[in-house]
């Protein structure tokens, strides 16, 4: 039997369940009898601050208007152990929202084809992996909505900027719900009106692979994928960027090729955001914006919401570089010299390879990317001042992509916000900028997207 796949987003290895059993026992014994290494560990991973500066951070966290463009629900979340109001062992719970006065957040309900589920997996997507995504859709919408059903004093749902601001005075948590990933649309557009009616007010074409809406800046030669099919933008998608604006949903071009950003750019009416990206700039993978990209977005009036993804943040290391070459010499395969073509499983010959072998290499990379060492805040920052410089503070904004992946040494969970904080007072940033770029830019562009609709709306 495998003992682990590896998530082909985060990276993060899924053990079998003895293995899991065993492991389980082992951290429960560890932490029980090193609780004062572990706190001596986590103490040293954290950033200092002079107590003026904390001060600051916290008074201000208390003031102004926050929101975290991106984070995941995991689709067991809520169970026994897990709810919502405790503080858990995921990162993102409203315990740690108020620990860390985190006004809110677009919760994801993102789906795509789960190829690593089941008996000698991975497998290539077949018809029923339509139905099992629009099932894990049901299943993170169903989990999300639950969150301010079941704690109505804590959380709510956010239907439009004026709700999120209501929200928040009133101490509540405030949920925007966000669609990430086309996929289990298939080719039908009108389900973009039923989530808008269902509460969706920020929708994602695109994920790691193509799909029939858009092409993805990552394609997957294992699907079947070849780079930029439609060359950007399909016609179901061009017509989704009208039918959006309509309906007053934020557009958001995380993930999708560069030819697919620009048309989204040239045919939208209303601002865009990219809900968790960092810039190329600083680290040149292709997940990350261009300039020009970031330019494409601030020009359409919206917001680059830099996300805290380690891997997006910093260079891997020679060690990870040389390491990923031996194993990929292992598997008869050239020799990489980019981040783009390491960090991901995209050889055009993986199209042919068979299933079982496919796996193998994907679970081994990823066991390599396991070691990297993580980003830190600094690095976060680093990205979040580079955006600025080039278009403005205006135009960037935070996201974290908590829960499937995100999080850098200093915020690692959202009761670490107030770090986030600290870190740009340190480096200069006025308590209007501090407020923009946590959630001042976002709810202007949600503003104006709905002007936007309303001003297409029959009389």
């Amino acid at each position: 039997m495998t003992e682990h796949a590896t998530h082909p987003r985060s990276g993060r290895k899924w053990l079998a369940p003895g293995v899991v059993a065993i492991v389980a026992a082992i951290i429960v014994t560890a932490a029980t009898a090193n609780t004062n290494v572990l706190r001596w560990i986590r103490g040293k991973s954290m950033p200092h601050y002079p107590a003026k500066v904390m001060a600051h951070a916290n008074a201000l966290q208390e003031r102004i208007l926050s929101f975290d463009s991106h984070i995941d629900i995991p689709s067991d979340y809520g169970r026994r152990g897990n709810e919502a109001n405790r503080d858990g062992n995921t990162q993102f719970d409203l315990v740690k929202a108020a620990r860390g006065r985190l006004s809110g957040a677009a919760l994801t309900v993102w789906a795509w084809p789960e190829f690593w589920a089941g008996d000698n997996a991975p497998h290539r997507p077949t018809p029923g992996f339509l139905d099992a995504a629009r099932n894990e859709q049901e299943i993170r919408y169903r989990i999300i909505t639950g969150i301010a059903r079941d704690f109505p004093n804590q959380a709510s749902i956010a239907y439009s900027p004026a709700d999120f601001r209501r929200l928040a005075h009133e101490g509540k948590f405030a949920i925007v719900i966000s669609l990430l990933n086309a996929y289990p649309l298939g080719e039908e557009s009108w389900r973009l009106d039923d989530w808008a009616a269902r509460g969706m007010r920020i929708f994602g074409f695109s994920y790691v692979g193509n799909n029939a809406f858009a092409d993805s800046s990552r394609p997957m030669p294992f699907f079947g994928d070849s780079p930029e099919p439609f060359e950007g933008l399909s016609d179901l998608g061009r017509e989704a960027v009208r039918r959006l604006n309509d309906l007053g949903v934020v557009i958001d071009v995380s993930h999708m090729s560069t030819r697919a950003l620009t048309q989204v750019a040239e045919l939208t009416r209303a601002p865009i955001i990219a809900s968790h990206s960092a810039v190329r700039g600083l680290v040149d993978i292709q997940r990350n914006l261009t300039d020009q990209e970031l330019r494409l977005i601030k020009n359409t009036g919206g917001v680059v919401q830099v996300v805290g993804f380690s891997q997006y943040l910093k260079p891997y290391s020679r060690e990870t570089m040389k390491q990923i070459n031996e194993m990929r010499q292992h598997f008869g395969l050239a020799e990489v010299t980019t981040l783009s073509q390491a960090s991901m499983p995209a050889d055009p010959v993986f199209s042919i390879w068979p299933e079982q072998r496919f796996g193998e290499y994907a679970s081994s990379l990823y066991a390599i990317l396991e070691t990297e060492p993580q980003a830190t805040l600094a690095n976060f920052i680093d990205a979040i001042e580079y955006a600025v410089k080039k278009i403005g503070v205006d135009h960037v904004g935070i996201s974290s992509d908590f829960n499937d992946g995100g999080g850098v040494i200093g915020w690692n969970d959202v009761g670490e916000t107030r770090n986030v904080t600290a870190e740009l007072i340190q480096r200069g940033y006025s308590d209007e900028e501090i407020a923009k770029l946590w959630g001042g830019n976002f709810l202007r562009v949600w503003e104006e997207v709905e002007k936007a609709a309303a001003s297409k709306a029959p009389p």
